[in-house]
């Protein structure tokens, strides 16, 4: 770390960065739209009609939608003063941001998902026969390298053999579209999370039919191993979707306000983290009342994660559903790869 910070110090004199004092920081710019529409919601259809006359024609068939923000063109005061009259180039990135709300929005789900195997999918491994040899067995936390060895060994043959293919059926230079790569991600997330209430529903009935019901301790005659396919897919969809994210959420959005997009998408991981606990806090309160075993008991024998795990299964087949929803009525931006 410090050899790193002492290259990273040393490269900042080689650095280009130009500060445009003169341009508003692009999260302002954007609240300023719509604060602006909501102060002129009762302007007359035939002022925002003029104005948007005025102003030219818009410069995308995208622009079409929202239209209510085409308010924020009139002054709220009457004055045309600069600064006071939101830029039909802010109202379209305005518009831009709002547009991929619905996404980031049904994304949230992949992101709880996405948070379990680190965390009880360890836990859901601690207790089962993790054995590699008779005298050697492998942590539950290391089972999560195999979701890392997937991705690193899927990510040559998704660039080298399915792009291609892809490109040779739908004529377009990545193959397929970045929203159909984000859902396709998200479609192995919930066969992943599939596997995983399968495989805990095996490692109960283990646990009643060996007496170990009552020992926390113990370890569950089931194999670990039955937790690496869960993984693979978990690998494997962050190619498609992570990657798929990244690059939809920095490329749908003007180059002025790729900053905004890059933090969509972190967003979505962070947001996404506490609904996770949110979601496990509300379960444990309302299933562990009066003294009962709920579905995240310490013993994990007499919990439910089996449970837990058919939730949020059933919550990514939503998601799916409102994903591809939303996904036929989105434009891309003009200037898109795509």
């Amino acid at each position: 770390m410090v050899a790193a910070l002492v290259v990273f110090l040393g490269g900042t004199r080689t650095y280009r960065y130009s500060v445009k004092s003169e341009e508003n920081n692009p999260f302002v710019r954007v609240g300023r739209v719509f604060i602006s529409a909501v102060r002129n919601w009762n302007k007359a259809t035939s002022a925002i009609a003029a104005e948007e006359e005025a102003h030219g024609t818009l410069p995308s068939e995208s622009s079409k939608q929202f239209k209510f923000l085409n308010k924020a063109l009139l002054a709220t005061d009457g004055s045309k003063e600069h600064g006071k009259v939101c830029s039909i180039k802010e109202v379209e990135e305005a518009k831009t941001v709002l547009r991929l709300v619905p996404i980031w929005f049904t994304s949230l789900v992949y992101a709880v998902v996405f948070a379990q195997s680190s965390t009880f999918f360890v836990k859901q491994g601690a207790t089962m026969d993790r054995s590699v040899t008779a005298d050697f067995k492998i942590s539950s936390a290391s089972l999560q390298s195999f979701a890392s060895l997937a991705s690193i060994l899927f990510i040559p043959i998704y660039d080298r053999l399915l792009v291609p293919f892809a490109r040779g059926l739908t004529r377009k230079p990545a193959g397929i579209t970045m929203l159909q790569r984000i859902g396709i991600g998200m479609l192995l997330s919930a066969i992943s999370i599939v596997i995983a209430a399968l495989v805990e529903m095996q490692r109960l009935k283990t646990a009643r039919e060996y007496g170990l019901v009552d020992d926390p301790n113990a370890t569950v005659p089931t194999s670990a191993w039955w937790l690496v396919p869960s993984y693979v897919l978990f690998g494997v969809s962050d190619v498609f979707t992570l990657v798929g994210f990244q690059e939809f959420f920095y490329d749908q959005v003007p180059n002025e306000l790729r900053s905004v997009g890059l933090a969509l998408y972190l967003s979505i991981f962070g947001v996404g983290s506490y609904l996770s606990s949110f979601l496990i806090s509300a379960i444990e309160n309302t299933t562990g009342g009066n003294g009962g075993d709920s579905w995240f008991s310490d013993n994990l024998n007499r919990a439910h994660l089996d449970y837990f795990y058919w939730l949020l299964a059933a919550l990514s087949a939503i998601q799916l559903a409102l994903y591809l929803y939303f996904t036929k009525s989105y434009v891309y931006k003009s200037k898109s790869r795509l």
